[in-house]
């Protein structure tokens, strides 16, 4: 396994985001984001995880770095679910370095974008037992969620940020809006907003990401 990027705070640390790329992109993808959001949480890690690089049915077999392989997209996404559980267990390992290293449950989030939303979604609602400070899903979809999903009490108290770009035509806006969907009929602090945008990220949402995590993580 790739080493992450960990970029450090200026001063001490005492929060961590654990951020996931999407398909075909690299650890060094967020990086950017994460020195600006930085800026303004001048005590939390960014830890930037990155994918291995595997053979993608759905891109003719390349291969290319990608948290899990897509079969086919529809219906809705056929995917390799075992791969699916090695990279959530990865995002565990990294959470329980970020616990040995001090840092609370509580200002631990996971962000994940496009498939590394996925990732994320999985991992922090039907994979990891404990409390986290929340989840950050940018342009993403829940493959594994379903509409009888069992969440406990704790995972009902994860505050979760579904961003989506009103052009998307690589993850539709439905199928966020559908994870989105069952989280809120779940009774999670689940939020959604929407851009102007494709599959991309833009300065308007890095703005309002921003505002979300200062809410949870400034010091």
């Amino acid at each position: 396994m790739t080493a992450p990027m960990i970029l450090q705070p200026p001063q001490p640390a005492n929060a961590s985001v654990i951020w996931l790329h999407g398909l075909g992109a690299d650890r060094y993808d967020f990086l950017p984001v994460a020195e600006a959001l930085q800026e303004r949480l001048p005590s939390t890690r960014f830890v930037l995880p990155q994918a291995p690089t595997r053979p993608v049915t759905i891109n003719g077999g390349w291969s290319m770095p990608s948290w899990y392989d897509i079969l086919a997209m529809s219906p809705a996404r056929a995917i390799d679910q075992a791969q699916l559980e090695e990279s959530a267990q990865q995002v565990i390992e990294l959470i329980e370095t970020e616990l040995a290293d001090g840092i609370e449950p509580a200002r631990i989030v996971l962000a994940g974008f496009s498939q590394g939303g996925a990732v994320v979604l999985h991992t922090a609602f039907l994979r990891y037992a404990e409390a986290l400070g929340g989840v950050l899903a940018l342009s993403t979809y829940a493959p594994t969620f379903g509409d009888d999903m069992p969440l406990t009490d704790t995972k009902r108290q994860l505050p979760v940020l579904c961003l989506h770009g009103r052009f998307d035509d690589v993850v539709t806006p439905d199928m966020g809006r559908a994870a989105f969907d069952r989280l809120q009929a779940q009774s999670v602090p689940v939020q959604w907003r929407d851009y102007p945008m494709a599959h991309e990220v833009i300065p308007e949402e890095i703005r309002d990401i921003g505002e979300w995590l200062s809410q949870r993580l400034a010091a």
